[in-house]
């Protein structure tokens, strides 16, 4: 039995259906996908990481956004919510909705079993193209586990990874610390 094809979308066509809606969709190459809710421990990773952040940053020229900022990867026509996205200097927005960031330098995801090929696989792809982006963080929900990946001057991007609780991570790109005692804080009680 044959599936029906999905209906296709312009890009104008999602924001105004996106911007109507309760729930959270992303777009891709026409598409249009529906996202999940998440776990306690995912949503406890977030908000532990964007308080920390936050606070770091405030005063200085960047600001962090959690999950309902919208990113706009235009090289791979990609919508996408990532859990955590920084930008430094004057952020860059799609229009005057504020609400699609186009210039990201740090990009925080929380895997969940449903994501994780995808977060550490094409969809990390397609973040690359964007030239603004530095750094990409990678957080395991199932046990402290870190993946922070940093774009080094020939446009390499170099693999760091920790499951030590007590270990801070550097983050270059915003000028911040991350630790891992902050970011799992009640994640696993």
């Amino acid at each position: 039995m044959a599936t029906e094809p999905r209906p296709r979308f312009t890009p104008e066509e999602y924001l105004a259906r996106e911007r109507q809606s309760e729930s959270k969709s992303e777009y891709l190459h026409g598409e249009i996908f529906a996202m999940t809710g998440a776990s306690r421990r995912h949503n406890r990773i977030v908000l532990n990481t964007a308080i920390s952040l936050d606070l770091q940053l405030r005063g200085t020229g960047c600001e962090v956004y959690s999950t309902d900022m919208r990113v706009r990867v235009p090289e791979m026509d990609l919508y996408t919510y990532p859990d955590i996205a920084a930008a430094c200097g004057e952020p860059r927005f799609e229009d005057g909705e504020l609400d699609t960031l186009l210039n990201p330098v740090l990009i925080v995801e929380v895997l969940s079993k449903t994501t994780e090929s995808y977060d550490r696989g094409m969809k990390f792809s397609y973040y690359r193209t964007l030239p603004s982006l530095s750094e990409y963080l990678l957080f395991s929900q199932e046990r402290v586990h870190a993946e922070h990946f940093v774009r080094e001057a020939s446009d390499r991007w170099v693999l760091t990874e920790t499951d030590d609780p007590t270990k801070t991570l550097e983050l270059p790109s915003i000028g911040c610390t991350l630790a891992l005692s902050d970011v799992y804080d009640r994640v696993f009680s």
